[in-house]
């Protein structure tokens, strides 16, 4: 079975053009993901599909980025999938297409570890590049007076949707429920969930 995964970096990016490259390459089945690379044991559509993967499957992906955001995981992942005998397909790369090479095990694998070194290399430096130079942008614009942060998604002057949960967190927060358990309810991270508690904590003390 030739199986597609497209994953984005976030919920405001559009899968359709990875989508579209898959179903033309005739992909039966394809499994789709909004999930950052960073931590790539936390997408769960991926392990979900992985676990369907069988012995003489394609696993068809636009690129290597796909299976992470650095060089060990892509290494990780492309060993295990050929360990259990699943082809793999990168659609930017054609040389990285494991069918080609059934005849000639030992010039497929040379060829295909020499460029998946080389490739997973410049994804990890792409990756390390961006933050580089949002790191040095931040401190450029802190030194201007013009940074000013993230804006916040929950808070008291948020509308709709947002405000409805921010106000759900605020209550929970004054009758004692943990930050862990507002979580789990919520979906809100953590640290945005702390950083409402310190701002609670901050207007009661000012208010006294």
């Amino acid at each position: 079975m030739i199986i597609g995964y497209a994953r984005v970096s976030s919920k405001d990016q559009n899968l359709a053009r990875q989508v579209e490259e898959l179903e033309e390459f005739g992909c039966e089945k394809i499994f789709t993901e909004k999930k950052s690379g960073n931590s790539f044991k936390e997408r769960a559509i991926y392990y979900n599909m992985r676990k369907k993967l069988r012995f003489g499957d394609v696993l068809v992906v636009h690129d290597l980025s796909r299976f992470g955001r650095n060089k060990q995981d892509i290494k990780d992942e492309w060993e295990s999938l050929m360990k259990d005998d699943i082809d793999i397909v990168v659609l930017n790369m054609p040389i990285l297409d494991t069918r080609k090479y059934k005849e000639l095990k030992g010039v497929g694998q040379l060829i295909t570890e020499i460029v998946l070194s080389l490739l997973s290399w410049m994804v990890e430096e792409e990756r390390e590049r961006i933050r580089t130079a949002q790191r040095e942008g931040i401190e450029i614009a802190k030194k201007k007076g013009k940074y000013k942060g993230r804006k916040k998604k929950y808070h008291a002057g948020a509308a709709g949707k947002d405000k409805i949960i921010y106000d759900e967190i605020v209550k929970e927060l004054k009758v004692g429920i943990s930050v862990m358990d507002i979580h789990r309810k919520t979906g809100v991270a953590r640290s945005t969930i702390y950083s409402i508690k310190d701002e609670l904590l901050t207007s009661s003390v000012n208010a006294q």
